[in-house]
């Protein structure tokens, strides 16, 4: 499969022969901290998501891949609520409706989102856009006068550690580069201690080094979080995937290892037309 081929999409969803999920139960200690269940989305005609069906584990790291107008973009806006789908239901835990809580409640209770594009405060440090992302009181009285306390001080340390950025602490954001940026962003979500990362082409425009690291980075994240890495970059996701979903005309077209779904026929095809 060419990452740069022309995507192409020779034939229909109803009739491909979909991947069939079985739904797990939803009261499993161990089992999906996310459920996502016949999911569909329509934009003024066209089916972004087609009964998207999607389980990802706790603590597991989950690539997910597919052409352009696969329905990668609108998966991720249901699930943080930013878009609200026609039909399906979307569970956090067993427990908890996604479908009924706004964007904030979403993210206040533990999934994450990381978008393409690095949004930091370039004028701060990048300790202080740590310190800033810190889950703590936000009015402007409390703020102005908040001192860190010890333990707060370690976090920030840890996280410092865990996103490679210790030695750049006192740095201004807008000094760095463009993948320490990507970095730091997504130190400020662990900040917040999210249990779902969403994370959105992380390795765009980085170099070969800061791809490296990029996928060290998400790696140590697996078990701590469940992280779910949208990526068009095939080689990076080849080095970081246990499982890997194709997405294909809003819909699983197929699961599995990196090599499995490669060699897939109906992933050549929906890649390369052949």
């Amino acid at each position: 499969m060419n990452p740069g081929a022309e995507l192409k999409y020779p034939f229909d969803a109803e009739t491909s022969g979909l991947w069939p999920i079985t739904p797990p139960p939803r009261d499993s200690l161990h089992g999906p901290i996310l459920y996502v269940e016949d999911v569909s989305v329509s934009f003024d005609g066209f089916r972004a998501l087609n009964r998207l069906s999607l389980y990802i584990d706790d603590g597991e790291l989950r690539c997910i891949i597919g052409p352009n107008g696969a329905g990668k973009t609108t998966m991720m806006d249901v699930i943080t609520g930013k878009t609200r789908p026609d039909t399906g239901t979307v569970f956090f835990g067993p427990t908890i409706d996604l479908l009924k809580l706004d964007e904030p409640a979403i993210a206040e209770a533990g999934i994450c989102r990381k978008f393409q594009k690095p949004s930091v405060f370039e004028k701060l440090s990048v300790f202080e856009n740590l310190e800033l992302a810190m889950r703590t009181d936000k009015r402007v009285w409390p703020t102005l006068f908040a001192r860190l306390t010890g333990a707060q001080r370690d976090r920030i340390d840890e996280v410092l550690a865990t996103i490679g950025l210790a030695e750049q602490s006192g740095f201004r954001a807008g000094a760095l580069s463009h993948g320490q940026k990507q970095w730091l962003e997504i130190g400020m979500l662990l900040m917040q201690d999210p249990k779902v990362l969403l994370v959105d082409e992380p390795v765009a425009g980085m170099t070969h080094q800061e791809l490296e690291r990029t996928a060290e980075l998400l790696l140590a994240l697996e078990g701590k979080h469940s992280v779910v890495v949208v990526e068009h970059d095939m080689e990076f996701v080849r080095s970081i995937a246990r499982k890997v979903t194709v997405l294909h005309e809003g819909s699983v077209l197929t699961e599995g290892s990196m090599d499995e779904v490669q060699n897939d026929p109906r992933v050549i095809q929906v890649y390369l037309g052949d």
